[in-house]
Formats: structure tokens, C-alpha cells, sequence
């Protein structure tokens, strides 16, 4: 069993559709107190009461948005007032082109390609806590 401390880092992991192992035991190994949320909508919603040090998201590119092109972009766009978040982003490899865009207009921290190995997330989120603020 896991012990999250009062001051643990939070993490806010947004799985849309998954398709990954189940993160969740990682999470809390590291220390990390983690919300899950299936939706951006749903994120959006826990970032109005409070601000996670670490987000865990999906790139979803989608051609039919109208305004964007990705299920990340508002989100993103919200994340502009706290550069101090470390975003770590999921991609199938064949949108790795469509992500670079999106990297050019905003900070992600690491972008993991599918299929997701833990340990290379397990990395990730190590380096995001040895550069928490």
C-alpha cells in the first residue's frame, strides 16, 4: 500500500481512451497523489479548483475539430497561466508530426510514443519531480 503524504505532489491523469497499462500504482510509488478524469472536460473542470504539479494526457489528433486539431489544445491553452505544470503526453507515432505543431505552440514537457512501456514513463515523471519548483 501506498502512502500519499499531505504535501505529495499532485498529478492529473487524463484517459480518454486508453489503451495503456493502468498507470495508477506508479503514480502513488512515486510519491505522487493522482486524480483520474476520463474526459477534457472533466479536466478542465478539476483545473478550476486546483492546479496539479504533473498532467498525464492522451494526443488525440482529430481532423473533424473545427477550431483545433486535438483534443489537447484548449487544455494547453488554459496551462499558459502555469508554466509550472509538466505536461507528459501519450502519441501514436503516425500523429508525431501533427504533435510537433502543437509543441511548437506550447510546452510539453515529454512526449511518450504508443505502445506505452511504465518504465519510460517512470523516467518521465522522475525527471519531473527532480525539476519541481
Amino acid at each position: 500500500m501506498t502512502v500519499v503524504t499531505v504535501d505529495a505532489p499532485r498529478l492529473l491523469a487524463i484517459m480518454e481512451l486508453g489503451g495503456y497499462p493502468n498507470l495508477i500504482p506508479l503514480y502513488g510509488r512515486l510519491g505522487f497523489c493522482p486524480e483520474v478524469v476520463n474526459s477534457q472536460r472533466k479536466a478542465q473542470s478539476y483545473l478550476k479548483k486546483r492546479i496539479p504539479n504533473v498532467i498525464v494526457a492522451e494526443y488525440n489528433f482529430q481532423s473533424d475539430f473545427r477550431d483545433r486539431t486535438s483534443n489537447l489544445e484548449t487544455l494547453m491553452a488554459r496551462l499558459q497561466r502555469h508554466p509550472e505544470v509538466k505536461v507528459v503526453v501519450f502519441f501514436q507515432s503516425e500523429f508525431r508530426h501533427k504533435l510537433d505543431n502543437l509543441r511548437s505552440r506550447f510546452p510539453i514537457f515529454e512526449a511518450i510514443a504508443f505502445p506505452i512501456v511504465p518504465e519510460k514513463v517512470e523516467t518521465a515523471l522522475r525527471r519531473a519531480l527532480a525539476e519541481r519548483v
